[in-house]
């Protein structure tokens, strides 16, 4: 019997973080109670291995049964069963310490399942993990004096694109095919990796990157622009690295880099393994339980689950494939059972590794048309419903190739990223900046599902059938009892019953997707994170002025108070060159916010102090009656009645909001112009245009914001700061809540992205909408000969 074999012996698993690697750990301290494990895990960022398995492994839903059954003695059993070690498979001597040496060298079985599963992983990360991981453990274990029988997962998919039977046997023993040496690939994959690096710190790609950080964020700043165009190097990086892999792989036969480097980690280990006992064990998809540790039980989306579900929300129009094909699947406990199997069995007698494959293709087929068929009519019958509450129509699959697929959704993306940078040069916020908000999330929608093709086409249109020879005749030799407890014959497998009944019930709850017609119960998704933001818990709120508590910017401060003193006709003509100069301040704003105040505040050279002041407190006095947003102006008080501090944080000159704010906020940090020191004219002081310290903008803004906090013993992470462009971002960051209010089209895309809260605040009704942001006349002139003494 499989578990008084395996009772008493100490078992290695790598990979117990994964999807396979739970499954195994939970099996085996449920059905063999006898056994422990040692556990390898590689450490975190910032977690130890010890703390990544109860927060990964324990504490998954998977043990809820063994749990139940153990009650108050789950937490000692696993103490006393379970040692973890850290360690890394895609290092050589797997980082281990003395004291996880000594743990592998007391193991009488090791299950490898550990791997990089994604289809898309870079190829020297697939190369380090996949190929060499195998037998980095075999060369470690037998350094530490162990020979424990080694059974290393695989998958089914490393016979290739092939057509017909895959038999069990080694990867290049069969007739036809490429056979790459696979330390010639390893020193390949590592040399790519070391040219791309470089290639990506050349002049013009690091001028590349600078670009499209700008475009994305604008004048966010020098550090927050320097760190996304970091961001954006690495990740060409790694597209280039993911793109390698999949042409290195399709130019040998394999669908992608998993596959390949899973095919040479075979034929790595069966040169290197020396004498230890070998047992490959490979699946083929594996997909949620049949039954245990119950129905339906999935860690993540596997590779199925993101195409059903995009296909259930009607984003996927079509998908290629062969109708009469197979599709591969095989249910996750039935392959832990089979490893379970081969762990009690012992090595196979021979020279060769014994090989076991893990599949239903060949025993229990599942074209792909009855599955199509079966996801269609679940869907029809339990649609999936959009925001309004309608349920969305699913569409029929008419199996197109590949090729055409690929093509439809290249355009589309294309199409639609030409539409956002059309939007991006426009002055759009608030309300109308959705736009391109909505367009981001179509142009994220369409790459998704040409990923998912590009990823996944290829396991759709497999003409390969999986032999299970070995399997079949391991299960033979099985009782009644080890076939009742750790069951592993496909054919066992209803497959209507198992796609409708458990694994499409299970997808879509782990899904969380709408699921019930009609509007939604309870607080919308806008109404909880206005509560957070307003929970007596916060401690500070920072407010920015301009567009987000007045409808308003330095422009138009400027032009009010340079025209306030004008006659008509040189009124009109300062109209008409502030227009004219529009689409350059545009573009100095966009460019770096610190330099487009100075622009306008080098004109104040000159202009007599106390004349600035009384006409700095009409305009606000103006800008408060007619452009501010009574919801901000209330917003502000909600945080003061909550006992917050509240600080407004803006790049306005202090003898314009200091006078008439400073009741409205417990601080105000602003920019302040210096004065000349000897009076210009006899007319007394004036202003002379510089500003005595960096304006408040981007990184600036967040500083001041965190300087205050520290100085009043507040702490950010409770803080909320409310601001409309992507020039603010630094400050936003900064903070535990960020607020967007009548977002600007980057902010606007980057809060939908982040989940961030956004108001939509408009001015109060009814008050004067002047064409050109131009002062009211007076009469009241300080100095006729100088009919413009703001320059």
């Amino acid at each position: 019997m499989i578990a008084d074999a395996l009772a008493g012996r100490r078992l290695l698993v790598t990979g117990s973080t994964g999807f396979l690697g739970t499954a195994l750990v939970e099996r085996f301290l449920r059905s063999v109670p006898g056994s422990e494990l040692v556990l390898l895990v590689r450490a975190g960022r910032r977690s130890t291995p010890e703390r990544r398995v109860q927060r990964e492994v324990l504490r998954n839903d998977a043990f809820d049964h063994l749990r139940a059954a153990l009650g108050e003695r789950f937490d000692d059993e696993v103490a006393r069963r379970v040692t973890v070690v850290g360690g890394d498979v895609g290092t050589d001597g797997l980082s281990l310490d003395d004291g996880g040496r000594e743990a592998l060298a007391s193991c009488d079985v090791a299950v490898h399942a550990a791997a990089a599963v994604a289809f898309d992983s870079p190829l020297d990360r697939a190369v380090e993990v996949n190929l060499l991981g195998p037998t980095r453990l075999a060369q470690t274990l037998q350094s530490v004096g162990a020979g424990p029988h080694l059974i290393s997962v695989s998958t089914c998919y490393v016979a290739g694109n092939r057509r017909g039977r895959a038999a069990e046997v080694p990867v290049f023993d069969a007739p036809f095919g490429p056979r790459p040496a696979w330390r010639e690939e390893v020193d390949a994959a590592r040399r790519a990796r070391a040219d791309t690096e470089a290639e990506s710190r050349t002049p013009p790609l690091l001028a590349r990157f600078a670009k499209a950080a700008r475009a994305e964020l604008g004048a966010a700043g020098v550090p927050l622009l320097a760190d996304k165009a970091e961001r954006l190097r690495e990740t060409w990086v790694a597209d280039t690295m993911v793109e390698a892999g999949r042409a290195r792989a399709r130019a040998l036969g394999w669908p992608d880099a998993y596959a390949y480097t899973k095919a040479l980690g075979e034929q790595a280990l069966r040169e290197t393994r020396g004498d230890l006992p070998v047992t490959l064990v490979r699946p083929s998809i594996i997909e949620s339980a049949l039954a245990e540790p119950r129905p339906g039980w999935i860690r993540g989306f596997r590779m199925a689950e993101p195409v059903i579900i995009t296909y259930a929300r009607g984003l996927l129009r079509e998908f290629p494939g062969i109708p009469e094909g197979v599709v591969d699947i095989i249910p996750v406990d039935l392959v832990v059972a089979a490893v379970l199997d081969a762990a009690a069995r012992g090595p196979a007698e021979g020279a060769d590794p014994a090989i076991v494959q893990v599949a239903s293709g060949s025993a229990n087929p599942l074209h792909y048309r009855h599955l199509v068929d079966l996801v269609h009519g679940w869907f029809s019958q339990h649609p999936l419903y959009d925001a309004k509450g309608q349920p969305i129509v699913v569409p029929r699959w008419t199996f197109p190739g590949r090729g055409r697929v690929q093509h439809q959704l290249q355009r589309a993306v294309k199409v639609i990223d030409q539409a956002e940078k059309v939007l991006g040069t426009l002055p759009l916020r608030g309300g109308q900046a959705r736009w391109a908000a909505d367009l981001e999330e179509r142009r994220a929608d369409a790459a998704r599902a040409l990923e998912y093709v590009e990823l996944y086409g290829a396991y759709a249109e497999t003409e390969a059938v999986f032999a299970v020879d070995q399997l079949m005749a391991r299960w033979s030799t099985l009782d009644a009892v080890d076939r009742s407890r750790f069951g592993y014959d496909p054919r066992v497998i209803d497959w209507d019953h198992y796609v409708t009944q458990v694994h499409l019930p299970s997808v879509v709850e782990h899904a969380r997707v709408r699921v019930t017609a009609g509007g939604r119960s309870g607080p919308s998704r806008t109404e909880r994170l206005r509560a957070r933001v307003l929970s007596p818990e916060r401690h500070l709120a920072a407010f920015d002025l301009e567009n987000t508590l007045v409808a308003s910017n330095v422009v138009d401060s400027y032009s009010w108070l340079a025209t306030r003193r004008l006659a008509g006709a040189d009124r009109v003509r300062f109209a008409l060159r502030t227009l004219a100069e529009g689409p350059s301040l545009l573009a100095l704003d966009r460019k770096d916010r610190g330099d487009f105040l100075r622009h306008f505040y080098r004109k104040f050279e000159g202009a007599p102090v106390a004349q600035l002041e009384e006409d700095a407190t009409q305009l606000l006095s103006y800008l408060l009656v007619t452009k501010s947003f009574p919801a901000g102006i209330r917003r502000v008080r909600q945080h003061r009645r909550l006992g917050h501090r509240t600080v407004l944080i803006t790049g306005a000159l202090d003898l314009v909001v200091e006078r008439n704010l400073a009741p409205l906020f417990d601080d105000i940090v602003c920019a302040r112009m210096g004065t000349r020191t000897e009076p210009d004219d006899g007319r007394g002081p004036s202003w002379n245009g510089e500003l005595r310290d960096a304006p408040p903008t981007g990184e600036a803004r967040a500083q001041a914001m965190a300087d205050y906090a520290d100085a009043e013993g507040l702490r950010l992470e409770e803080a909320v700061a409310y601001a409309d462009s992507a020039s603010d971002l630094p400050m936003l960051e900064a903070v535990g809540f960020p607020v967007a209010v009548n977002p600007e089209i980057r902010l606007a895309a980057i809060a939908r992205k982040r989940g961030w809260l956004v108001e939509q605040w408009s001015k109060a009704p009814g008050g004067p909408r002047p064409l050109l942001p131009i002062g009211p006349p007076t009469r009241r002139t300080s100095f006729p000969t100088r009919p413009n003494p703001v320059r």
